[in-house]
Protein backbone atom coordinates (compact mmCIF):
# COMPACT_ATOMS: atom_id res chain seq x y z
CA UNK A 1 0.00 0.00 0.00
CA UNK A 2 1.43 3.25 -0.93
CA UNK A 3 0.65 6.53 0.52
CA UNK A 4 -0.59 8.21 -3.03
CA UNK A 5 -3.08 5.18 -3.46
CA UNK A 6 -4.78 6.47 -0.36
CA UNK A 7 -4.47 10.09 -1.31
CA UNK A 8 -6.45 9.07 -5.09
CA UNK A 9 -8.85 6.74 -3.43
CA UNK A 10 -9.99 9.72 -0.67
CA UNK A 11 -10.17 12.20 -4.06
CA UNK A 12 -12.39 9.70 -6.14
CA UNK A 13 -14.42 9.43 -2.79
CA UNK A 14 -14.53 13.01 -2.43
CA UNK A 15 -15.29 13.93 -6.46
CA UNK A 16 -17.67 10.49 -6.61
CA UNK A 17 -16.26 10.18 -10.25
CA UNK A 18 -13.23 9.05 -11.12
CA UNK A 19 -13.06 11.92 -14.19
CA UNK A 20 -13.21 14.60 -11.32
CA UNK A 21 -11.16 13.01 -9.17
CA UNK A 22 -7.88 12.78 -11.87
CA UNK A 23 -8.62 16.08 -12.87
CA UNK A 24 -8.46 17.33 -9.25
CA UNK A 25 -5.23 15.09 -8.63
CA UNK A 26 -3.65 16.23 -12.44
CA UNK A 27 -3.25 12.38 -13.79
CA UNK A 28 -5.01 11.02 -16.58
CA UNK A 29 -7.83 9.01 -15.35
CA UNK A 30 -6.60 5.27 -16.79
CA UNK A 31 -3.36 5.89 -14.36
CA UNK A 32 -6.13 6.33 -11.74
CA UNK A 33 -8.27 4.00 -12.32
CA UNK A 34 -5.30 1.25 -12.60
CA UNK A 35 -3.67 2.52 -8.75
CA UNK A 36 -7.04 2.31 -7.44
CA UNK A 37 -7.74 -1.62 -8.48
CA UNK A 38 -3.80 -1.98 -7.21
CA UNK A 39 -4.47 -0.85 -3.67
CA UNK A 40 -7.70 -3.24 -4.28
CA UNK A 41 -5.67 -6.07 -4.91
CA UNK A 42 -3.48 -5.27 -2.35
CA UNK A 43 -6.16 -4.99 0.46
CA UNK A 44 -8.25 -8.08 -0.92
CA UNK A 45 -10.98 -6.07 -1.22
CA UNK A 46 -13.40 -3.78 -3.25
CA UNK A 47 -13.07 -0.23 -2.06
CA UNK A 48 -15.45 1.34 -4.80
CA UNK A 49 -18.70 0.44 -5.97
CA UNK A 50 -18.21 1.72 -9.66
CA UNK A 51 -22.10 0.58 -10.69
CA UNK A 52 -24.13 3.96 -10.49
CA UNK A 53 -23.88 6.97 -11.51
CA UNK A 54 -21.67 8.23 -8.99
CA UNK A 55 -19.03 6.34 -7.35
CA UNK A 56 -19.51 5.73 -3.76
CA UNK A 57 -17.50 3.82 -1.20
CA UNK A 58 -18.02 -0.27 -0.32
CA UNK A 59 -18.58 -0.82 2.98
CA UNK A 60 -15.52 -1.64 2.95
CA UNK A 61 -14.13 1.22 1.39
CA UNK A 62 -16.08 3.52 4.08
CA UNK A 63 -14.30 1.45 7.00
CA UNK A 64 -11.23 2.17 5.46
CA UNK A 65 -11.87 6.13 5.07
CA UNK A 66 -11.17 7.53 8.35
CA UNK A 67 -7.90 5.95 8.11
CA UNK A 68 -6.81 6.93 4.89
CA UNK A 69 -7.77 10.34 5.51
CA UNK A 70 -5.84 10.51 9.37
CA UNK A 71 -2.94 8.80 7.36
CA UNK A 72 -2.53 11.82 4.80
CA UNK A 73 -3.05 14.44 7.92
CA UNK A 74 -0.24 12.94 9.70
CA UNK A 75 2.06 12.75 6.73
CA UNK A 76 1.08 16.49 5.89
CA UNK A 77 1.27 17.63 9.81
CA UNK A 78 4.87 15.81 9.69
CA UNK A 79 5.65 17.97 6.34
CA UNK A 80 4.69 21.21 8.33
CA UNK A 81 6.65 20.78 11.20
CA UNK A 82 9.76 19.95 9.18
CA UNK A 83 8.79 23.08 7.43
CA UNK A 84 8.63 25.15 10.47
CA UNK A 85 12.16 24.31 11.35
CA UNK A 86 13.34 24.92 8.40
CA UNK A 87 11.46 28.45 8.09
CA UNK A 88 10.04 27.24 4.82
CA UNK A 89 6.40 27.74 4.18
CA UNK A 90 4.18 25.36 1.84
CA UNK A 91 0.35 24.41 1.35
CA UNK A 92 -2.49 26.62 0.40
CA UNK A 93 -4.23 29.37 2.18
CA UNK A 94 -7.86 30.28 1.31
CA UNK A 95 -9.26 34.18 1.42
CA UNK A 96 -12.23 35.65 0.85
CA UNK A 97 -13.17 38.68 -0.60
CA UNK A 98 -16.42 40.75 -0.41
CA UNK A 99 -16.77 42.89 -3.68
CA UNK A 100 -15.00 46.28 -3.72
CA UNK A 101 -12.41 45.71 -0.55
CA UNK A 102 -9.48 45.34 -3.18
CA UNK A 103 -9.73 49.24 -3.35
CA UNK A 104 -6.47 51.69 -2.50
CA UNK A 105 -7.44 52.26 1.18
CA UNK A 106 -5.58 48.55 1.31
CA UNK A 107 -3.94 47.07 -1.62
CA UNK A 108 -4.73 42.99 -1.21
CA UNK A 109 -3.12 42.25 -4.50
CA UNK A 110 0.38 43.85 -3.18
CA UNK A 111 0.17 42.42 -0.45
CA UNK A 112 -0.74 38.77 -1.73
CA UNK A 113 1.90 39.25 -4.34
CA UNK A 114 4.20 40.52 -1.74
CA UNK A 115 3.92 37.41 0.13
CA UNK A 116 3.95 34.87 -2.93
CA UNK A 117 7.27 36.50 -3.68
CA UNK A 118 8.92 35.64 -0.49
CA UNK A 119 6.71 32.04 -0.13
CA UNK A 120 6.84 30.60 -3.50
CA UNK A 121 5.90 27.56 -2.27
CA UNK A 122 2.46 28.58 -1.04
CA UNK A 123 -0.87 27.96 -3.05
CA UNK A 124 -2.95 31.23 -2.32
CA UNK A 125 -6.79 30.72 -3.36
CA UNK A 126 -8.62 34.16 -3.35
CA UNK A 127 -12.73 34.26 -3.74
CA UNK A 128 -14.75 36.50 -4.03
CA UNK A 129 -18.50 36.18 -2.52
CA UNK A 130 -21.07 37.42 -0.35
CA UNK A 131 -20.27 38.33 3.10
CA UNK A 132 -23.02 36.23 4.51
CA UNK A 133 -21.88 33.19 2.72
CA UNK A 134 -18.04 33.54 3.37
CA UNK A 135 -18.69 33.92 7.20
CA UNK A 136 -20.33 30.48 6.43
CA UNK A 137 -17.28 29.16 4.67
CA UNK A 138 -14.96 30.60 7.79
CA UNK A 139 -17.03 28.54 10.06
CA UNK A 140 -17.29 25.06 8.20
CA UNK A 141 -13.35 25.89 7.47
CA UNK A 142 -13.57 25.97 3.42
CA UNK A 143 -11.96 29.61 4.09
CA UNK A 144 -9.02 30.43 6.03
CA UNK A 145 -9.58 34.42 6.06
CA UNK A 146 -11.90 36.86 4.80
CA UNK A 147 -12.47 40.49 4.09
CA UNK A 148 -15.80 41.22 4.89
CA UNK A 149 -18.70 43.32 5.93
CA UNK A 150 -20.41 43.67 9.04
CA UNK A 151 -22.72 45.64 10.74
CA UNK A 152 -21.51 48.18 13.73
CA UNK A 153 -22.61 46.26 16.60
CA UNK A 154 -22.24 42.55 14.92
CA UNK A 155 -20.07 40.54 16.58
CA UNK A 156 -20.25 37.25 14.24
CA UNK A 157 -19.97 33.94 16.87
CA UNK A 158 -16.89 32.55 16.78
CA UNK A 159 -15.07 34.78 14.58
CA UNK A 160 -12.37 37.20 15.23
CA UNK A 161 -12.57 40.59 13.42
CA UNK A 162 -9.97 42.76 12.80
CA UNK A 163 -11.75 46.16 11.54
CA UNK A 164 -10.08 48.15 8.83
CA UNK A 165 -12.72 50.24 7.98
CA UNK A 166 -15.70 52.04 9.74
CA UNK A 167 -17.44 54.54 8.36
CA UNK A 168 -21.51 56.39 8.32
CA UNK A 169 -23.61 55.46 5.47
CA UNK A 170 -24.69 57.98 3.40
CA UNK A 171 -27.02 58.80 0.87
CA UNK A 172 -25.61 60.02 -2.19
CA UNK A 173 -27.63 61.88 -4.99
CA UNK A 174 -28.15 64.67 -7.86
CA UNK A 175 -27.57 68.00 -7.08
CA UNK A 176 -30.74 68.88 -7.91
CA UNK A 177 -32.50 66.21 -5.50
CA UNK A 178 -35.30 67.62 -3.20
CA UNK A 179 -33.48 66.64 -0.29
CA UNK A 180 -30.87 68.38 -0.25
CA UNK A 181 -32.78 71.88 0.57
CA UNK A 182 -32.04 73.90 2.43
CA UNK A 183 -28.53 74.18 0.71
CA UNK A 184 -26.32 73.23 3.59
CA UNK A 185 -28.03 70.28 4.61
CA UNK A 186 -25.31 67.62 5.63
CA UNK A 187 -27.71 64.98 7.06
CA UNK A 188 -30.95 62.91 5.72
CA UNK A 189 -33.38 60.95 8.68
CA UNK A 190 -32.98 57.74 7.14
CA UNK A 191 -37.20 57.53 6.62
CA UNK A 192 -37.17 60.67 4.36
CA UNK A 193 -36.13 57.71 2.34
CA UNK A 194 -39.16 55.40 2.76
CA UNK A 195 -40.62 56.49 -0.36
CA UNK A 196 -37.53 57.05 -2.55
CA UNK A 197 -35.68 54.04 -4.89
CA UNK A 198 -32.86 53.39 -3.46
CA UNK A 199 -29.77 52.20 -5.01
CA UNK A 200 -27.68 49.38 -2.76
CA UNK A 201 -25.01 46.66 -2.37
CA UNK A 202 -26.97 43.09 -2.83
CA UNK A 203 -28.12 41.14 -0.01
CA UNK A 204 -25.76 38.72 1.57
CA UNK A 205 -23.02 42.29 2.02
CA UNK A 206 -22.59 43.60 5.03
CA UNK A 207 -23.88 47.41 4.09
CA UNK A 208 -26.90 45.88 3.02
CA UNK A 209 -27.93 44.14 6.05
CA UNK A 210 -27.02 47.29 8.19
CA UNK A 211 -29.10 49.39 5.40
CA UNK A 212 -32.13 46.41 5.76
CA UNK A 213 -32.03 46.59 9.96
CA UNK A 214 -32.11 50.08 9.86
CA UNK A 215 -35.41 50.80 7.66
CA UNK A 216 -36.89 48.00 10.37
CA UNK A 217 -35.75 50.35 12.84
CA UNK A 218 -37.51 53.38 11.15
CA UNK A 219 -40.58 51.26 10.67
CA UNK A 220 -40.46 50.81 6.55
CA UNK A 221 -39.11 48.22 4.20
CA UNK A 222 -36.63 49.71 1.61
CA UNK A 223 -37.50 50.47 -1.90
CA UNK A 224 -34.31 49.22 -4.01
CA UNK A 225 -34.62 49.73 -7.23
CA UNK A 226 -31.28 48.96 -8.34
CA UNK A 227 -28.59 46.41 -6.93
CA UNK A 228 -24.68 46.26 -7.72
CA UNK A 229 -21.87 44.36 -5.91
CA UNK A 230 -19.07 46.98 -6.78
CA UNK A 231 -19.72 50.85 -4.95
CA UNK A 232 -18.38 52.28 -8.06
CA UNK A 233 -21.51 50.96 -10.05
CA UNK A 234 -23.91 52.44 -7.33
CA UNK A 235 -22.14 55.98 -8.16
CA UNK A 236 -22.85 55.60 -11.84
CA UNK A 237 -26.32 54.77 -11.19
CA UNK A 238 -26.87 57.49 -8.81
CA UNK A 239 -25.23 59.73 -11.80
CA UNK A 240 -27.79 58.77 -14.18
CA UNK A 241 -30.37 59.71 -11.82
CA UNK A 242 -31.49 56.19 -10.72
CA UNK A 243 -32.13 56.36 -7.51
CA UNK A 244 -30.61 57.40 -4.23
CA UNK A 245 -27.00 55.21 -3.63
CA UNK A 246 -26.66 54.04 -0.12
CA UNK A 247 -23.11 54.08 0.69
CA UNK A 248 -20.62 53.58 3.15
CA UNK A 249 -18.65 56.43 3.67
CA UNK A 250 -18.32 58.82 0.59
CA UNK A 251 -17.50 62.22 1.47
CA UNK A 252 -19.18 65.35 0.07
CA UNK A 253 -16.50 66.30 -1.82
CA UNK A 254 -15.71 62.50 -3.21
CA UNK A 255 -19.66 62.48 -4.33
CA UNK A 256 -18.98 66.09 -5.97
CA UNK A 257 -15.73 64.39 -8.19
CA UNK A 258 -18.87 62.74 -9.67
CA UNK A 259 -21.30 65.76 -9.83
CA UNK A 260 -23.32 64.17 -6.32
CA UNK A 261 -24.13 65.52 -3.32
CA UNK A 262 -23.54 63.30 -0.22
CA UNK A 263 -25.82 63.22 3.12
CA UNK A 264 -25.53 61.34 5.95
CA UNK A 265 -27.65 59.36 7.29
CA UNK A 266 -29.37 59.59 10.85
CA UNK A 267 -32.39 58.59 12.65
CA UNK A 268 -30.83 56.07 13.40
CA UNK A 269 -27.20 56.79 12.52
CA UNK A 270 -26.31 53.45 10.69
CA UNK A 271 -22.05 52.87 10.05
CA UNK A 272 -20.43 50.15 7.45
CA UNK A 273 -17.87 48.25 8.55
CA UNK A 274 -14.82 46.20 6.38
CA UNK A 275 -12.81 43.74 8.73
CA UNK A 276 -10.17 40.81 7.94
CA UNK A 277 -12.00 38.11 9.76
CA UNK A 278 -10.98 34.58 10.57
CA UNK A 279 -11.98 31.59 12.99
CA UNK A 280 -11.41 32.36 16.91
CA UNK A 281 -9.48 29.38 16.55
CA UNK A 282 -7.63 29.50 13.61
CA UNK A 283 -6.45 29.35 10.90
CA UNK A 284 -4.83 26.70 11.83
CA UNK A 285 -1.87 25.82 9.23
CA UNK A 286 1.76 27.59 9.45
CA UNK A 287 1.07 29.27 5.65
CA UNK A 288 -2.36 30.76 7.11
CA UNK A 289 -0.91 32.10 10.02
CA UNK A 290 1.83 33.62 8.12
CA UNK A 291 -0.60 35.40 5.32
CA UNK A 292 -2.49 36.57 8.14
CA UNK A 293 0.49 38.16 9.87
CA UNK A 294 0.96 39.85 6.79
CA UNK A 295 -2.85 41.53 5.96
CA UNK A 296 -2.70 42.31 9.23
CA UNK A 297 0.34 44.33 9.33
CA UNK A 298 -0.23 46.15 6.25
CA UNK A 299 -4.29 47.07 6.73
CA UNK A 300 -4.27 49.77 9.78
CA UNK A 301 -7.51 48.76 11.92
CA UNK A 302 -9.51 51.58 13.31
CA UNK A 303 -11.07 49.28 15.89
CA UNK A 304 -11.21 45.60 17.09
CA UNK A 305 -13.49 42.98 18.18
CA UNK A 306 -12.59 39.63 19.74
CA UNK A 307 -8.46 38.22 19.82
CA UNK A 308 -8.04 39.57 16.35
Amino acid sequence: MELRQLRYFVAVVEEANFTRAAARLHLAQPGLSAQIRQLERELGHRLLDRSGRAVTPTEVGRALLPYARAALAAVEGARRTADEFTGLLRGQVTLGLVSGAAISEFDVVSVLADFHDAHPQVEISLTEDSSERMLAALRGGELDMALLGVGADEEPSGISLHVVIDEPLVAVMAPDDPLLEPADRTEVPLAELAERPLISLPRGTGVRGVLDRACAQAGFRPRIAFEAAAPEVLVRLAVRGLGVAVLPGLSDAEAAAFGLRSLEITEPRSRGRIALARRTDGPATPAARALLGRLRERLTPVASTGAA
